[in-house]
């Protein structure tokens, strides 16, 4: 085997994608900063016990797990940030009032998402905890709507669901664990032909409830659609006004619903969305409350937050024009060359020394203006031909 072959679906950046991933890295942590969230850099690697906690069995399954050679125990390599930063929100910070948090770092899945998809996607995310009420949610995904504008994509849509009313209908009909992710796993594939084969046994009117779901989707009807055909339900009517709540204050996005979608469903406790674009065959961003992962480390608060992965973002954001560069003579002690230098990189500019000896070839790194000195004066000058 070739000592340089990666591990499928594990792949190298290189500069062009590079520079665009870190232009996008900067403008959204930049933007999110001005909106009061603070950046937090948790550890790539964590003990088992805390990095799963409140995260639920389909996250243990993307974790890859190892030994820590120095105490013994099992550790993990992160497959998701935002447990870590319901973490450090309960237990290190320990703010009483409102905190916002933001981060961006690569995570690590034991299988690809997808069939192009990378296993290891650089994620970014803003989470806003200690607010129960549906301004936070108001906020998070208007946030997201500005980091998608930001990076020149426009989400077609952005579907809003809540995993209140499967819960309700579970609770409803009791049904046991194994069922119940069974259910999740299908309703969440859009599986109709197993959906009912699972749910033969379910007692009505929760089995009609649950065969029902899928077709809970759309625009305003898809609520009316729930309530006429979703049980009289104190629970399914209280995650109906949230949603109607949430798309009334949101008129100039484009919502609808979802209620099959139970994407994070073991993670979430409420609202849930799903931002979709032209160009991208799934969701480009996900989100929603999960105020059950804080009470998981010792210390229950509201939260609700949204990540995306700047890898699967950065092809979608359009064509950006090539930084070019600027070629100078190797400074040495010249001052006024060393002036004119740091005068053209103040402005932003490029500017790569000549080291000797490598003619013909500076045109491959970027260069396509010259530096050079004119009666006396250090100019800009395009280059003719190949330096």
């Amino acid at each position: 085997m070739r000592r340089w072959v990666l591990p499928e679906s594990i792949e190298d950046v290189l500069p062009p994608e590079a520079r665009r991933l870190e232009r996008l890295r900067r403008a959204l942590l930049d933007e999110f900063a001005l909106h009061g969230y603070e950046l937090v850099m948790p550890p790539l690697l964590e003990y088992l016990e805390s990095l799963l906690t409140g995260s639920g069995r389909d996250m243990d399954l993307r974790t890859f797990k190892l030994v820590d050679q120095l105490s013994g125990r099992s550790m993990g390599i992160r497959a998701d940030i935002t447990p870590q930063v319901a973490r450090i929100d309960a237990h290190l910070l320990n703010r009483k009032g409102v905190a916002r948090l933001c981060y961006c770092g690569s995570v690590l899945h034991t299988l690809p998402a997808g069939l192009t998809a990378t296993r290891e996607p650089l994620q970014i995310g803003a989470e806003l905890y200690g607010h129960a009420g549906i301004e936070a949610d108001v906020e998070i995904i208007r946030l997201l709507a500005r980091a998608l504008e930001l990076a020149g994509v426009r989400a077609s849509r952005i579907d809003l669901g809540h995993v209140g009313v499967f819960r309700a209908l579970s609770a409803r009909g009791g049904l046991e664990a194994e069922l119940e992710q069974e259910l999740f796993a299908v309703l969440q594939a859009k599986d109709l032909p197993e959906l009912r084969a699972l749910v033969q046994a379910v007692p009505e009117p929760v089995r009609s409830a649950l065969l029902a779901l899928p077709e809970c989707y759309g625009g305003a009807e898809a609520l009316e659609r729930v309530l006429r055909l979703l049980p009289d339900d104190g629970d399914i009517a209280q995650a109906v006004d949230d949603l109607k709540q949430l798309a009334a204050a949101l008129p100039d996005l484009p919502v609808s619903f979802d209620l099959a979608d139970l994407r994070g469903y073991h993670y979430h406790s409420g609202v849930v969305f799903a931002a979709y674009c032209a160009g991208h065959p799934g969701a480009i961003a996900l989100g929603g409350r999960y105020d059950k992962v804080g009470k998981a480390f010792g210390r229950g608060r509201p939260a609700t937050g949204f990540s995306l992965d700047l890898r699967e973002l950065s092809p979608l954001e359009g064509s950006q024009a090539v930084a070019r560069a600027i070629l100078a003579p190797v400074v040495g002690t010249d001052a006024a060359l060393t002036q004119a230098v740091s005068a053209l990189r103040a402005e932003g500019q490029i500017v790569i020394e000549a080291l000797p000896g490598h003619d013909g070839t500076w045109n491959e790194a970027g260069c396509d203006r010259q530096l050079v000195l004119r009666a006396g004066k250090w100019i800009v000058e395009n280059t003719q031909g190949e330096i």
